[in-house]
């Protein structure tokens, strides 16, 4: 219908009905598409006025997105450790880090599990800045009943090919701030003024969704219940299972349901982490590592040479195992089995 509809660029009823659709999935007052989970960011963090000299605290353990879109503004990412069994930001840490030139906090909930918003929120109240969450992992994902990114001043999501829900690539920006809504629409379509043809009063960037891409999400967001279904079997699966072995899963927030993007765990002695890495991909069973701390990048190096100590465990020690949500249980016992195989054979 897209296709014959001949709106197959960035205008078309599709974006609407998506943006639209996805409001009211993560109780919104407003969704703006973008073309990608990046561009969400980035602009996400423009529309705040963030720009050259300013602080964004944000994990060192994520994806590199978000710390680039920080850089994108100018401003300087600061980081923060992780939590040990979250994995997730540290509150505590997060409130040592706030300095007057602190102008939001970025926090990312890692793998689908929720991050403490609560205390976030009380240091984002108590300092007078605005809290953005990157929800790329997490859609699906609730903390006391509410989607993730309901109450933060703005939230941002991906639809790249590997997450919950996908259009190709694509993202969006949530936010209940009409002002803020304004800005980002106007960013997104390259500072076009919203009352002017072909006048444009700000910098802004092609950062538009495709009516294509939309038309996909619709029809993604009616599978959402089925494969997060899915995914909440296969988490169940793995954790009951492997519960014997010298390993541990992320552990949820108490308050929250994760979205199982990533079922993930770590090993409780980093030299088997690449070994059993090595040995499931011999038998046909991909996995990935942990994400590297971003402060170990040679573009984010910092000069005081600040340690991480949890996040630096985790990514030593931490798995990701295979969480499409058409895996069978045929498919997960054979990975199981192998791991099983794996702590039981000699050493």
């Amino acid at each position: 219908m897209c296709l014959t509809s001949s709106w197959i660029s960035s205008k078309g009823k599709f974006i609407k009905d998506f943006e639209n659709s996805f409001a009211r999935l993560t109780r919104r007052r407003f969704a703006i598409s973008v073309s990608n989970g990046t561009t969400a960011l980035h602009a996400a963090l423009l529309s705040l006025g963030i720009g050259s000299g300013d602080e964004v605290i944000v994990p060192t353990l994520t994806y590199i997105a978000p710390v680039n879109a920080i850089r994108y503004t100018g401003a300087n990412p600061i980081f923060v450790d992780s939590c040990v069994d979250t994995w997730q930001m540290d509150p505590q840490l997060v409130a040592q880090a706030v300095t007057k030139r602190t102008k939001a906090i970025l926090a990312v909930h890692l793998y689908g599990h929720p991050c403490s918003l609560t205390p976030l929120r009380h240091i984002c109240r108590k300092f007078s800045i605005p809290l953005v969450e990157d929800c790329a992992e997490a859609i699906g994902t609730t903390y006391f009943g509410k989607p993730v990114g309901y109450a933060s001043t703005l939230a941002t999501y991906s639809f790249f090919g590997n997450k919950t829900i996908t259009t190709g690539e694509g993202g969006m920006i949530t936010t209940d701030d009409p002002s803020l809504a304004k800005i980002v629409y106007s960013i997104k379509g390259q500072g076009l003024a919203p009352d002017r043809e072909y006048w444009h009063d700000r910098i802004g960037y092609n950062y538009r969704m495709t009516n294509i891409c939309a038309a996909i999400g619709l029809a993604q967001l009616k599978k959402l219940p089925l494969f997060l279904k899915a995914k909440e079997r296969l988490a169940f699966f793995y954790r009951e299972e492997l519960s014997r072995l010298p390993l541990t899963f992320q552990t949820l927030e108490e308050r929250g349901v994760s979205s199982n993007w990533m079922i993930s765990f770590l090993v409780h002695n980093p030299k088997l982490r690449d070994p059993l890495r090595k040995w499931l991909s011999k038998g046909g069973v991909e996995t990935r590592p942990i994400f590297n701390p971003v402060h170990k990048m040679p573009m984010y190096r910092q000069k005081n040479n600040k340690r991480f100590p949890v996040a630096c465990r985790i990514a030593s020690c931490g798995i990701n195992l295979p969480s499409h949500p058409s895996l069978t249980t045929r498919d997960m016992t054979y990975i199981v089995n192998l791991i099983c195989k794996f702590f039981k054979k000699p050493s």
